[in-house]
């Protein structure tokens, strides 16, 4: 893959524990990243399979579930009730040429099954999944990821990035908010703009507003990123952040969570304070 790289991530929570693969291929070769509530791996391969479902070493991965065969993390996981969002994410902007193109897969999912990790054995029974992934030549240089879903009937995806595009750049936002059967989706392509505050972040888009409150980032490890096609970035990864999600529709509250177990990643933008880091 000349310049280019593919990956996918597969999150999986029960009550508190959090664990997602990151499985993909790059002209470095392949690999699957592993991030925990206490640590963060990468693990190398010459090569491997993206399509129809992933297979890189002895691991495979699909809508239908995960089967996980690495040196110190075993497992077999399956998905029921996927829930993909109603449309393309990335709007109209998926037929122009992008640096990075995003795509979700699943908003939210039950997971059945276990993974032992390091002799420890995490029970996904019938814990919540999340599936989304990126393609493309590099990571931007500016951006902030936010996705939580442990809420009763509720899931919930962010992401704020600098884009290059047809030789300027503009910062795009794409968004997905799902409450029972009913998705909201805000994005520059359907005219929200976002305002940065301290701690905070506001979606505008004519009569929804989305107030996202930082509270606690939580503990942070290492991830490899793509830049020109070679996984030779770096970015911290949150597992366990500390949100306030409220969705408001005119005088409306369509919704107002709270999450423990947010993930977040964050380059390039200051708005967070100090006790947040």
């Amino acid at each position: 893959m000349k310049n280019k790289f593919e990956g996918l991530y597969f999150k999986h929570q029960k009550g508190g524990k959090t664990v997602a693969f990151i499985p993909g291929v790059s002209e470095s070769g392949a690999f699957i990243q592993v991030i925990t509530d206490t640590f963060s791996k990468n693990y190398t391969f010459s090569s491997g399979v993206m399509q129809p479902e992933v297979s890189i070493g002895k691991c495979t991965f699909s809508l239908h579930g995960a089967h996980i065969d690495l040196p110190d993390i075993k497992g077999d996981l399956s998905y029921s009730g996927i829930t993909p969002v109603r449309s393309d994410i990335m709007g109209p902007f998926r037929f122009f040429p992008m640096e990075c193109r995003h795509t979700v897969l699943s908003m939210r999912h039950r997971i059945h099954g276990s993974v032992t990790i390091q002799g420890q054995e995490y029970d996904f029974e019938n814990g919540i999944g999340y599936v989304e992934g990126d393609s493309g030549r590099s990571f931007p240089k500016r951006y902030l990821w936010l996705q939580a879903n442990d809420f009763e009937g509720g899931s919930f995806m962010l992401s704020v990035a600098e884009i290059p595009f047809l030789g300027f750049r503009f910062e795009g936002c794409i968004c997905v908010v799902i409450i029972g059967q009913k998705e909201y989706r805000l994005a520059t392509y359907c005219g929200a703009k976002v305002v940065f505050l301290k701690d905070m972040v506001v979606v505008n888009q004519q009569n929804l507003r989305l107030m996202v409150k930082i509270l606690t980032r939580g503990d942070s490890f290492s991830l490899a990123t793509p830049h020109n096609g070679k996984m030779q970035g770096l970015i911290k990864e949150h597992n366990h952040t500390s949100v306030e999600i409220t969705l408001t529709k005119e005088d409306s509250v369509l919704c107002h969570w709270r999450s423990d177990n947010a993930g977040l990643e964050v380059c390039g933008y200051s708005f967070l304070s100090d006790s947040k880091r």
